[in-house]
């Protein structure tokens, strides 16, 4: 039987954004050679309410072949037309708890999970994307609805402000593998204290795009990005820059650039 090089778990809260989310997984997926793990979670406050003992039992009942049938349809489905190896499971209970125990479990290599909505539940949302790059070492793919990954095809690749930490290891060499060339590095500068240059020729197969630094700098960058049709972005897992420094920091770069996010290990 065959063995799958990496291990994908993609937290996935079942709303609309599902199939985005499953989408660019399985699209990872085919391109590192990876199995994926679909899990959810939610709280049972949020399914039995303030109902009496039976009512909450009849709800939670319910919830679970709910869940189980939606999860199930989804996954069957995508393993079908994608030939990728992929189960689900879910959880009720203390959501940071629950994906806590899922990730010590199913020791994945990268996490999947959805941008911050300020309409949705707080299982994809700024809370969750904190403690998942807290609690987890490896690579974190915070995932966009656009320009989405399609599974089997090559994908254009970002790399932001000299991301270095993603290249040189097994796992880069087999996401570049299925990427269009060349790459496309994207930088903020301030343009007093750097060259100014505005694309720049760099090894290998790289082209260099650079914005000045203001503030609308990361909202001028996000448009470019899109218009470019970039798929997924190289960031490095840093809470970094100081206040003084003027560059952004990881959660401004994940709240405000509406692309896909590869964030480094750790």
């Amino acid at each position: 039987m065959k063995t799958e090089k990496y291990k994908i778990l993609v937290l996935s809260d079942l709303k609309k954004t599902e199939n985005t989310i499953l989408k660019n997984s399985v699209s990872l997926a085919k391109m590192i050679d990876a199995e994926i793990a679909l899990f959810h979670v939610k709280k049972h406050i949020d399914i039995v309410g303030g109902d009496n003992q039976l009512s909450a039992i009849r709800a939670l009942n319910e919830e679970h072949n709910t869940t189980k049938k939606t999860i199930d349809t989804s996954v069957n489905s995508y393993a079908k037309d994608y030939d990728v190896k992929i189960r689900g499971s879910y959880a009720f209970g203390k959501i940071k708890e629950e994906i806590l125990k899922q990730i010590k479990s199913y020791k994945p290599d990268v996490i999947v999970l959805g941008q911050r909505d300020s309409n949705s539940l707080q299982l994809i949302g700024d809370g969750i994307i904190k403690f998942v790059l807290k609690e987890f070492k490896g690579y974190i793919m915070i995932s966009s609805d656009e320009n989405g990954l399609i599974p089997n095809e090559k994908m254009t690749l970002g790399v932001f402000n000299n991301s270095t930490k993603f290249f040189d290891t097994e796992f880069s060499k087999d996401v570049i593998t299925h990427t269009q060339t060349p790459l496309k590095s994207f930088k903020i500068i301030n343009s007093q204290k750097t060259d100014t240059k505005t694309v720049i020729e760099k090894e290998p197969k790289m082209v260099e795009y650079v914005f000045e630094q203001n503030s609308n700098a990361l909202k001028t960058l996000s448009s470019f990005i899109l218009k470019n049709n970039v798929n997924l972005l190289c960031v490095d897992r840093t809470e970094n820059k100081t206040k003084n420094t003027g560059e952004a920091s990881l959660r401004e770069v994940v709240n405000k650039l509406n692309v896909s996010l590869l964030v480094s290990e750790a």
